[in-house]
Order: C-alpha cells, then structure tokens, then sequence
C-alpha cells in the first residue's frame, strides 16, 4: 500500500491529511496558530509557528504507517517569507490579507505602467501580492532587504524546511506578481523594472512535477514533494474544478469564486485574478472577498462567544430573508473584487431597534453571499460560462449553501471528500509518483458530490443584493476620508 501527505497552511491552522493510493482519507490533523495584527490593515505570521504545526501534524497523522510515498503541499497565497543566506527567517511573514502596501502599489504601477503590468501579470498591483510586500521591505526596512537572499511563499517555505530546496510552482508564483502568466515563467523585465534580483527567488515546476525529496529522518525519510498549489488551485483539484465551465465557491477564511479555463482569460480591469492552475498548461480565473468566513469569525469571537457555529445556523434560518432590512458589508480587511479598495471596511447598514443577534447573523451569511455574487457577476462579464458550480470550504455550511445558491440562481453540490486543498495536492503527488496519467483522470476517479442544492427565493435575494450593489459607490470617498484621518 502506498500511502500519501496533503499539507495545507491555511491562515488559522494547518491541516494535514494521510491518504492511501485510492485517496481514501486515512487520518488528520489540524493545529493552529496566531495572526498578528501589529498595526489597523496590518497582518503577519511567524513561519516557525508553520513549520511547528506542520510537523505536529505530521507526526499524529502517520502514528499508525511506517512510510509515506508522496507530499504535497498546499497554503495561503502571496505571502512574503524572507530568508537569510543560512535560511533564518528575517522578520514576519506579511501575509494576503495584509494591506499596509498602498503607496507600492502606485510605485509599482508608475514604474511598470498599469497596461503592461496585467498584460505580463494578468493582474494590476493590488496591496494583497507579494510583489509589494517586497517593495515595502525594500522601501521601509531596507536593512532586511539587504540581508534576504531567499524569498518564498508559506507553502514553499514549508517544502524548503522538508527538503532543503528553494521551489515554487505556477499556481502560487502567479499571485507573487512578478511571474509571466502566459508562459508561466519569473519575468525578467518586472524583475529589472521593479529591481528585484533573480537569484532570490525560487525556481518554478508544474504543479504535480516533483521538486525534491524529504530529507527528515523517519518515516518521510526520501518522500518525493511535488510542486503542490496555491490553496485555491488546489481546492480546485480535490473538488475536481479542472475542466472548462466548471467553478467553485469557497468560504473559507477569505472567499472564493474559482473558474477554470483553457486560455488566459484576462479582466482589463483587474477585478479579478487570472492565475495558472494546478493543471498543467491551464489557467484559472478567480474573484475574491477578503472576509467571508473572517466575518463570521470576528462576530462569534467577540459577540457570540457562548454559540457554536452550528447555533449561529440554528438562530439565522428563522430570520426571513434580508434580515429584517439589515445588510452587512463584509469589509473587515479592505477588498479585492470588484472594488480593489484597502480602505474599505465593514459595515451593518438598516440598524434598528427590532434586530437581534440572530439577525447580524443572517445579515454576515447573505452579506458575505452578496460579495460573492460580485465575484461571478464579473466572471459573467468576461464571458465564462460557469454550467457547473461547487461549494467547498470549512464555512461552508448547508444554510449558508441555500443562501449562496438562491443569490447566484445556480444549483451547487458538494464534494463527499471535504479535504479541499489537502485532497487536492495528495492527488497532484499521487500524479507526480505516477499513480495517475494525469490531473483530469485522477479527480475523474477519485471525485465524489452529494445531490445539488437546488436554488430557491431567487427574487428575494436579488432584491437585497442590488440594494447591496448601491452602497459602495455611495461610501467609498467616505472610507477614504477614513482611512486618511489621523
């Protein structure tokens, strides 16, 4: 028998999962770990505490196996981890959802030219992408940028302390910004525009190619590690979203419209991501919310503390539709689609004397449900044709899964094998040990769905979300002015 890893470094946890040769799951771990939160807009990680977890997690899940065949590593994208010439991390991970990185992004704009930038990118600067993670280091602790001599992703850095190799892949090189989308390689002219040397970063594979052999002494000992994928790319994979007309929703900490496609399909104006995806010589485009599951998270942690989640379910299903005229805008952390706006934040909208805490509740769920319909509507834009829609993701729950569908008027299954990422990327290493021929199949054999959601309330939800739609243009020099208050 053999038997194969998914690692997944999520923002809270991370999550590990053994799989046999059939990807039947055989056990898992989860454990996590803080966010820092330094300053408003800020957020950054301790790469340690990853690797810590990783290796608690790996040590649970192989308690009762005496080898393992193959690893395949997933995690939060855009990340900036900054290593010296002996591989000490140099200061914290500044992680997505971050967004101290206004000016460069406008540094990195004028240097390259918007045009040129989601021409070779695919996408305009945003404060979320590595690429002016690095300019701030660059332009705030240039003592730092002097001593890095490595720079790589969480996941990646991850594969380094496994195997002692600097690699990356396409999937999650893509939203570094520095990586030619089209031709899937490090672009030499972003690099000498923005002044970034080569040499610091990571050589970049193929989603399931193999990168190098664990080097840990026990029961890893020689493992191949493939490329793996970004958490989006390779939650597309372990829900079998690697085929045209096919997309995902995903709520996890942040949420997700994914679509595959067979061609790099752009947005002019960067609204959303077009990244390569975990299969070889395809791409995906993706709309994201920076505080789905997030949203849901802050309102329990600091209002609801006496809930499960499975209660906050239980007190919005009895709260109609629209909660009463109370809307939630799900800013927490700024926006990426379709507003491309870090000083935005969240709001409740509607406030009145009659709402209780089931209604914020509800308001989180369909507001978040809202945001993710902005998503989409610009995938309609673009033209691809989403006919088959999966849900995926922790904070998925079937409420919030009736309330999703009924917004998009599209029906929406779920995957048996909710592993997500960490399915996904034990699969991309079952392909790369030669278990598989290729991506495709392999999701073709192993993929299971439940019976669809079916979408129900399609006129009432379409009412609250254009009222929805109405309040960022009315706001956003409102935020700004915010934003710019001392």
């Amino acid at each position: 028998m053999k038997y194969l890893i998914g690692i997944d470094i999520g923002t809270s946890a991370v999550k590990t999962v053994l799989f046999d040769e059939k990807l039947n799951k055989i056990s898992s771990s989860t454990i996590e770990y803080p966010l820092y939160q330094p300053q408003n807009g800020w957020a950054e990680q301790n790469p340690e505490d990853w690797w810590n977890a990783t290796l608690e997690s790996i040590q649970i899940v192989t308690e009762n196996v005496d080898h393992v065949d193959g690893i395949g590593l997933s995690g939060q994208m855009h990340g900036l981890v900054m290593l010296d010439g002996d591989g000490n991390v140099l200061r914290p991970a500044i992680i997505w959802c971050d967004q101290r990185t206004e000016k460069e992004c406008a540094q990195i704009t004028d240097i390259v030219g918007r045009e040129k930038l989601i021409n070779i990118t695919a996408n305009p600067a945003l404060t979320g992408f590595t690429a002016s993670k690095i300019m701030w280091v660059k332009n705030n602790q240039p003592e730092i940028y002097d001593k890095c001599r490595h720079i790589l992703l969480p996941k990646d850095y991850i594969r380094y302390k496994l195997t002692g190799v600097f690699a990356s892949e396409v999937s999650d090189a893509g939203g570094m910004q520095l990586l030619d989308i089209k031709n899937r390689v490090f672009s030499d002219e972003i690099l000498r525009l923005l002044g970034i040397e080569r040499e610091l970063l990571p050589d970049v594979y193929e989603s399931p190619e193999i990168t190098g052999y664990c080097n840990i002494k026990g029961k890893l000992s020689g493992a191949p590690v493939v490329g793996g994928a970004g958490d989006n790319a390779a939650a597309a994979v372990g829900c079998g979203v690697v085929r045209e007309n096919r997309a995902f929703t995903t709520i996890g900490t942040s949420g997700v419209v994914y679509a595959h496609t067979e061609k790099p399909v752009i947005d002019p104006k960067g609204r959303v991501h077009t990244f390569c995806c975990a299969v070889p010589g395809k791409w995906h485009v993706m709309g994201v919310t920076q505080s789905a599951g997030l949203s849901l998270k802050w309102f329990r942690e600091n209002f609801a503390s006496d809930l499960s989640y499975r209660q906050m379910d239980e007190l919005a299903e009895k709260i109609p539709i629209g909660a009463d005229k109370l809307l939630f805008l799900p800013y927490l952390m700024g926006e990426r689609t379709p507003h491309l706006d870090p000083n935005v934040r969240g709001a409740f909208l509607g406030i009145s004397a009659i709402h209780t805490r089931a209604h914020f509740i509800r308001a989180i769920l369909e507001g978040v449900s809202y945001s993710l319909r902005d998503c989409l509507e610009v995938l309609r834009e673009m033209n691809i044709n989403v006919t088959d829609m999966t849900a995926v993701g922790g904070g998925s729950s079937p409420l919030w899964q009736k309330i999703i569908s009924g917004t998009y008027n599209v029906q929406i299954k779920t995957p048996i094998n909710n592993e997500g990422p960490a399915l996904g990327v034990a699969i991309l290493a079952a392909v790369g040990i030669g278990l598989y021929k290729d991506v495709p199949s392999a999701c073709d054999e192993v993929i299971r769905n439940t019976p669809p959601v079916y979408p129900e309330n399609c006129p009432e939800y379409e009412k609250f979300y254009r009222i929805y739609r109405s309040f960022y243009p009315q706001l956003k020099d409102v935020y700004k002015a915010l934003a710019t208050t001392v």
